[in-house]
């Protein structure tokens, strides 16, 4: 089952996830569309791997299975 990283590893952005606008790697790093446009272009910096749509998880499955409240920016 997927973390559902709470925010942006680039810029801190707050990414739900019942929300579209996430996008993760292979190892789930996390980063919004803005700064996969501005910077990413589709390689995440931290493993070299391509990164695609995270997909969204319901409310109702986020009851039973919540996203992860770890986040992962640093300033």
């Amino acid at each position: 089952m997927l973390d559902m990283r709470p925010d942006c590893e680039s810029c801190g952005k707050d990414l739900p996830a019942d929300q579209a606008g996430a996008l993760i790697c292979s190892f789930e790093c996390t980063f919004c569309d803005g700064c996969n446009t501005d910077n990413l272009h589709g390689v995440c910096p931290n493993c070299g791997g391509s990164l695609t749509a995270r997909p969204l998880r319901s409310a109702e499955l986020l009851e039973r299975y919540p996203a992860s409240t770890d986040r992962k920016y640093i300033c």
